[in-house]
C-alpha cells in the first residue's frame, strides 16, 4: 500500500495512527529498560525477596481489565448507534481509571505502612522499583484519562459516527496498552522478585 495515496484526511489518519504506534513502542522500550533493571538488580544482596506486592495492586489489575472491557463495549455501542449506552460506558471507563489511580496510591500507602520507602535507610531496591515503576505507570494512566476526557467531550459534541471514529480508536488503543502493561508489571514485580 502506498502511504502517499488517498485524501488528505486519510493521510492525516494514517499519520496519527503511526504517531500513536511510535509512542507505544517508545513507552514499551522505557518499561523494557525498567524490566531489565529489575531482573539484573534482583541478584543484589540487599534485594528484599520477602517483600510482597500489596494485595491492593492485584485489585487494580482487575480494575484495569474491567475498564478495558467497558471501553470495548463503548466502542461497540457507538458502532450500533447507541449513543446513551456509549456515554454511560465511557464515563464508567473514566471513573474506573480514577479508581485505578486511587488504588495505586493505596498500594504505595500499604508499602509505606509495611515499613518500605522509595529511598533512604529503610528502603531497598525492590521497594524502590515498585514505587518507581508503579508511579511511572500511573503517569501514563493519567495521560490515558485525559484522552478519555477528550473522547467523552467529542462524543457529547457528536463528533464520532461509523465513518469518523479515529480519535475514539486511538484513545482505546492507548488505554488497552496501558492496561496490558500494568498486568505485565504486576506479574513482573510479584513473581520475578
Amino acid at each position: 500500500m502506498d502511504l502517499t495515496q488517498g485524501t488528505l484526511e486519510e493521510k492525516n489518519n494514517r499519520a496519527k495512527k503511526m504517531m500513536l504506534w511510535f509512542s507505544l513502542i517508545s513507552l514499551f522500550m522505557a518499561f523494557a529498560g525498567l524490566t531489565s533493571a529489575v531482573i539484573i538488580s534482583r541478584k543484589r544482596p540487599d534485594w528484599s525477596s520477602e517483600l510482597e506486592m500489596p494485595n491492593i495492586f492485584l485489585v487494580s489489575v482487575f480494575v484495569a481489565v474491567i475498564s478495558s472491557i467497558t471501553f470495548i463495549l463503548a466502542k461497540q455501542a457507538l458502532k450500533k448507534g447507541k449513543r446513551p449506552v456509549t456515554s454511560v460506558l465511557l464515563i464508567t471507563t473514566f471513573f474506573l481509571g480514577i479508581l485505578f489511580v486511587f488504588l495505586q496510591f493505596e498500594g504505595f500507602n500499604a508499602l509505606i505502612e509495611s515499613g518500605y520507602r522509595f529511598t533512604g535507610e529503610i528502603s531497598n531496591p525492590k521497594a524502590s522499583f515498585i514505587f518507581l515503576i508503579a508511579f511511572f505507570h500511573v503517569l501514563h494512566v493519567v495521560a490515558g484519562l485525559i484522552c478519555i476526557l477528550v473522547v467523552i467531550y467529542n462524543h457529547f459534541k457528536q463528533k464520532y459516527n461509523l465513518d469518523k471514529i479515529l480519535g475514539f480508536e486511538l484513545a482505546a488503543t492507548f488505554w488497552h496498552f496501558v492496561g496490558i502493561l500494568w498486568i505485565f508489571l504486576y506479574l513482573l514485580l510479584t513473581y520475578v522478585g
